[in-house]
C-alpha cells in the first residue's frame, strides 16, 4: 500500500460513488410531522479499567462516586484517602441522542462518551451502569448507558463511543397525535417555497391518483418550511396508513430548486448533491487511495485477463482556475471507484475548508 496524490477532479469521483447521489427522495429523508423531534439523554457515569491514564483518586468530585459504587456493591470505603492512588477510573459524561421517531422499551441505541476531569485517555475502559435521564430535573431515568468504551481517534483519547450502549427503560414517543389534520416541517437544507410547493404537489398528484380521491387539494403550502396536510374523512378513524403514505410518497431532487450544496448525513453516508455544484483545481493526498501495479506488467490472455483495480478514473476540468470540474462530468466515472463513506464527507469538509468546493456544504 502506498500513499497517493491526485488532482482534486480525479477524488471528487470517490466522494460521489456508491449510495452518494440521490435522484429521488422520500419526503421522511426531507421532512418531518411537526412535534417530533431529537432529544437528548444525559447523565454521570464512572469509566473503568483504565491502565494509569484515569483521574487522580484524591480528587472528591472522584473518589466520591467510585465510594458510592464500592459501597452499593457491598465493599464500603470508611476513609476516601485510601482512594487517592487510583488512576484506573474516569468521571465522564454520558449522551444519548433519541432519533425523531423515538424510541421504544428495550432498543438499544449509541452512546457518547466525554471526560469532565483530569483523565487523559478513555482507551480500554469499560462504562459503569449509568442511568440516563432527560435535561429537565425530576424527569426520572428513561435509559441505561453500560459497555466498552471506543475511542475514535487517537489525537483525541478522551472521547468515544458505545455502539448500542444504551438501554431504554421506557418508551420515548415523539410522534404527535394526527386526527383533522397535521404539518410538515422541511429540513433547514430543504427549506424554500418551491421546494415546499413541490412537496404539496407530489402529495396531491399522489393522492389524486388513488381511488381515494376527494376531489380536492389535501396538501398546502404556508411558508418557506411548512406544509398542512388534511387527513380526508375517510382516513381519520385510523391515519397511520394515510400518513405513511404521504411520508413515503417521493419527490425529485431536480425540482426542489435548491441552490448548489452538498448535503452529507453521517448516519446513513448518504450525500447528495443540489443545484450546479462546482469543483477548483486542487491537489489532495488521501491515504486510503490506492494504486497497485506489477512490474513487468504480465501479458493478458483470455484464461488470465489484465484486470485493472485504480480506484480513480481522469477527467479534465482544464488547467485554469476559471475552468471548473461540473457534476455531471463526474458521473461517469463513479462506478470505477469505492471509497468508504466517512472518508468521503471528511474530504469534502477539507475542500470546503480550502475554498474548493463551490457550494454549501450541510453536515447533517
Amino acid at each position: 500500500m502506498r500513499r497517493l496524490t491526485i488532482t482534486l477532479s480525479l477524488l471528487t469521483l470517490a466522494l460521489l460513488a456508491g449510495p452518494g447521489l440521490a435522484q429521488t427522495l422520500r419526503i421522511t429523508e426531507m421532512a418531518r410531522i411537526k412535534g417530533q423531534g431529537v432529544s437528548v439523554l444525559q447523565g454521570l457515569g464512572l469509566v473503568m479499567g483504565l491502565n494509569g491514564t484515569g483521574d487522580s483518586g484524591k480528587e472528591l468530585a472522584v473518589a466520591r462516586p467510585i465510594a458510592e459504587v464500592l459501597r452499593r456493591n457491598g465493599n464500603p470505603i470508611p476513609d476516601l484517602a485510601e482512594l487517592a492512588k487510583s488512576r484506573s477510573v474516569a468521571l465522564v459524561m454520558v449522551t444519548c441522542r433519541i432519533p425523531r421517531e423515538g424510541a421504544m422499551t428495550d432498543d438499544e441505541l449509541d452512546v457518547r462518551i466525554s471526560v469532565i476531569h483530569s483523565a487523559s485517555s478513555l482507551d480500554g475502559g469499560i462504562l459503569y451502569i449509568s442511568p440516563l435521564t432527560a435535561p429537565i430535573p425530576g424527569s426520572g431515568v428513561w435509559a441505561y448507558a453500560q459497555g466498552q468504551v471506543i475511542v475514535e481517534t487517537p489525537e483525541n483519547p478522551t472521547t468515544g463511543f458505545i455502539p448500542g450502549g444504551a438501554y431504554i427503560a421506557k418508551d420515548i414517543v415523539t410522534t404527535p397525535d394526527v386526527k383533522a389534520s397535521f404539518e410538515l416541517v422541511l429540513d433547514p437544507p430543504y427549506a424554500g417555497f418551491r421546494s415546499a410547493a413541490e412537496v404539496a404537489g407530489a402529495i396531491n398528484d399522489e393522492y389524486l391518483l388513488t381511488t381515494r380521491t376527494i376531489g380536492e387539494k389535501i396538501a398546502k403550502v404556508l411558508d418557506e418550511r411548512r406544509i398542512r396536510v388534511t387527513v380526508p374523512e375517510s382516513e381519520r378513524r385510523a391515519p397511520a396508513g394515510f400518513v405513511g403514505d404521504v411520508m413515503a410518497t417521493s419527490v425529485s431532487s431536480n425540482r426542489l430548486g435548491l441552490p448548489a450544496q452538498v448535503i452529507c448525513n453521517t448516519r446513513t453516508g448518504h450525500i447528495m448533491i443540489t443545484g450546479d455544484v462546482r469543483i477548483s483545481p486542487a491537489v489532495i493526498t488521501h491515504e486510503d487511495l490506492v494504486i497497485t501495479t506489477t512490474v513487468p506488467t504480465p501479458q493478458p490472455t483470455a484464461a488470465d485477463p489484465l484486470v485493472d483495480k485504480s480506484r480513480w478514473a481522469a477527467i479534465g476540468p482544464g488547467a485554469r482556475e476559471s475552468d471548473l470540474t461540473r457534476i455531471e462530468d463526474l458521473q461517469n466515472a463513479l462506478n470505477q471507484l469505492d471509497v468508504p463513506a466517512t472518508d468521503q464527507i471528511q474530504i469534502l469538509q477539507m475542500l470546503h475548508r480550502a475554498g474548493k468546493l463551490h457550494a454549501r456544504l450541510i453536515i447533517d
